[in-house]
């Protein structure tokens, strides 16, 4: 597999360098990445649970050394950014592919710009969540960050001294019962600048999830702060439900898709910066697409009610398949609760950068908690760094699959 690495790595390079030499006013450059990651699987859990019963139904992510180069082209009146990756998991067979980030054409008419093709549109003001990511619907709070791969859009903008409009069609190709991010849908920002105050206005039409509107301000009350807000009220959310809530024991998986109606999703926080240039960073929001309480407790129950029907005898494979099963209900959500509080403590010192992130669960008392350093050089960034979960026995980032996760990480711009 390192040879099909190196073979698209190559045909990338190639194609964007011929690209470039088509453009005299083209640019090149890229970076290469290696990481090696560590996992610990959990010991609570249905995953963990189910393994237990039968060895091996749901193993967890191992460990592994990931490659990855990524390759930037641009010219007049086009850019391009691709990847090719090769994962090597410890005990498995390595795995290459490669993928565009963005590949898109713009043209400049004055005070408008129309672009076509895989872009990269993300909005909202928020940094462990965005409400109002309308088109690109990014992870947020990823382990390592990573340039996302774009989607599919039509997109107009037009730009006064203070002032903008975009409007966007995204995944036009694609049809009604798409989900999330790959859902075709129309979507528009307008963003206006009043002094240290900046404001945005959204809205998005989709023919399964309906309507939503959206708002946002972020204002720069002094050197040291700065405040943000976010909301967005959404007719229909796509989310998971049990197909059969009332029974134990299914012979197929019964978390199946659902929509969440008249779902309200907001964001409140503010950053503190130091002159020493130490950062605090603090946001609480709410996303009523997320699970509710009383929807995790039945969860909960239904994990004991499996386990209660292993030890009296039912078929381990049956019960363990099940136990598997319920590790679905984790991306119902971007959120995995309804109300979440982060805190995040960082400090630029040079050319180190160590950072210190708490995301807490009210309704359980769940903890995730991530520890990083960063060193940056002219072209070289070398970077590891922690995040373990902890809580109550019962917590829900307690029974998340993998406890704890290390990676060390090296790159390399050209």
């Amino acid at each position: 597999m390192t040879g099909r690495f190196f073979t698209a790595l190559a045909l990338l390079a190639c194609g964007v360098a011929n690209a470039q030499s088509a453009d005299a006013d083209g640019a090149l450059g890229g970076k290469l990445r290696s990481q090696w990651d560590a996992r610990s699987a959990a010991t609570t859990g249905p995953l963990a649970q189910a393994n237990v019963l039968q060895s091996g139904i749901a193993p967890s992510e191992p460990d592994g050394l990931t490659l990855q180069a990524e390759l930037h082209a641009s010219g007049r009146n086009w850019s391009a950014t691709a990847t090719a990756e090769q994962r090597s998991p410890v005990g498995q067979t390595s795995q290459g592919r490669s993928w565009i980030n963005e590949l898109v054409a713009t043209h400049d008419a004055g005070s408008w710009q129309f672009s076509v093709g895989k872009k990269i549109v993300g909005w909202d003001v928020g940094y462990a969540f965005r409400p109002n990511d309308m088109v690109q619907q990014e992870e947020r709070r990823t382990l390592v960050s990573s340039t996302a791969e774009g989607r599919p859009v039509l997109m107009a903008e037009h730009f006064d001294a203070d002032s903008s409009w975009s409007w966007v069609l995204a995944n036009p190709s694609g049809v009604t019962h798409d989900l999330g991010a790959t859902e075709p849908a129309l979507a528009a920002r307008y963003y206006l600048r009043q002094g240290a105050l900046d404001w945005h206005g959204f809205a998005r039409v989709a023919d399964r999830t309906g309507s939503s509107l959206g708002a946002a301000v972020a204002w720069v009350a002094s050197d040291a702060l700065e405040l943000h807000a976010s909301v967005r009220l959404r007719e229909r959310a796509d989310s998971l439900a049990p197909a059969n809530a009332s029974a134990v024991l299914t012979s197929s998986n019964p978390w199946q898709s659902a929509s969440v109606s008249n779902a309200t999703q907001a964001l409140l926080g503010g950053t503190w910066t130091h002159e020493s240039q130490i950062s605090v960073l603090m946001e609480a929001w709410w996303d009523g697409t997320a699970l509710s309480p009383e929807q995790w407790q039945a969860w909960r129950q239904r994990n004991q009610s499996l386990a209660a029907l292993a030890a009296r005898g039912a078929p381990a494979s049956a019960v363990a398949g099940n136990l598997a099963w319920q590790a679905s209900v984790f991306g119902a959500s971007s959120s995995l609760q309804r109300a979440n509080l982060y805190t995040r403590v960082s400090w630029d010192h040079e050319a180190w950068q160590p950072a210190l992130d708490l995301l807490y669960h009210p309704d359980d008392a769940g903890r995730m908690l991530t520890a990083s350093l960063l060193w940056k050089g002219d072209r070289v960034q070398v970077q590891g760094g922690m995040r373990i979960t902890t809580g109550p026995g019962d917590a829900v980032l307690t029974q998340l699959p993998i406890q704890r996760q290390a990676y060390l990480l090296a790159s390399w711009a050209f």
